[in-house]
């Protein structure tokens, strides 16, 4: 298998038809062998029905129904750890990652082991755009990564890349921690940001604190770092937030698959 594609999906039943037909239509000349893993977040609406339609139709198409909302990190992780491609290309399920730049981060991933889309122009307001900025501050400080390197998640990896992160045994997932424990050749492609396709966005306060909390609970600190005191203490009082929460017992839980 040359390529993996994987996309978590959330309320996205519009949106998935258009996004796997853009995605055929990009790579079908260039990559012959190559397949598309869904994963189905619980969606409220008609996600999964569709998922399984358009799997009995297109082979490459592999669907995975998740038992509940885990969030975007877990449904990532969950479809690694059934993809079979030498290399993997992560993206969102709302066209805003347009299926024409597969090509260019595959290509990418010759001369690198892993590799981080640069947005030329963001689709977002101001709002998200301070957020955004804030949130790849304090993953840069927190990751010990360069600030040039902007976590999106249209990425690519390498085999050897994704078979070292499903080694993780945890139950707190944030994969980029993850993927830059694992690999310290790093690319930046840059991508064209695209309009939502339909629908709105899923984003809110409560689940941006919540990918912070993963980031400081997920992070393997270093004592010898400047502020991994203050980082340690953080991390004891997430830990027990992180606890008392049920959606955190399991890394993720699969309720049924097309394959």
């Amino acid at each position: 298998m040359q390529l993996s594609i994987i996309i978590p999906v959330y309320n996205s039943s519009k949106i998935i038809p258009s996004l796997v037909k853009k995605i055929k239509e990009n790579i079908n000349k260039k990559i012959k062998n190559y397949e598309v893993i869904l994963i189905n977040d619980s969606s409220k609406d008609n996600s999964w029905n569709i998922i399984k339609k358009i799997s009995k139709k297109n082979k490459f198409v592999k669907g995975i129904n998740l038992k509940r909302n885990f969030g975007q990190h877990p449904a990532l992780f969950a479809g690694l750890k059934y993809a079979k491609g030498k290399k993997i290309i992560t993206m969102d399920d709302d066209l805003q990652h347009s299926p024409k730049f597969i090509i260019k981060i595959y290509n990418a991933l010759d001369q690198n082991d892993l590799c981080y889309s640069i947005y030329t122009k963001r689709q977002y307001g101001f709002i998200k755009k301070f957020v955004s900025y804030l949130n790849n501050l304090i993953a840069s400080i927190l990751l010990n990564k360069s600030i040039k390197i902007y976590l999106s998640s249209y990425r690519g990896f390498k085999k050897k890349v994704r078979n070292g992160v499903i080694k993780f045994s945890g139950n707190i997932i944030y994969l980029d921690s993850l993927l830059l424990r694992n690999s310290k050749n790093i690319g930046l492609v840059s991508v064209k940001h695209e309009k939502r396709h339909s629908g709105t966005s899923t984003y809110s306060i409560k689940s941006l604190f919540s990918l912070w909390f993963d980031m400081i609970i997920n992070y393997h600190f270093l004592p010898i770092r400047p502020g991994s005191f203050i980082g340690a203490i953080a991390k004891f009082f997430i830990l027990i937030l992180k606890f008392s929460s049920i959606n955190k017992s399991k890394q993720f839980d699969i309720k049924s698959k097309t394959f």
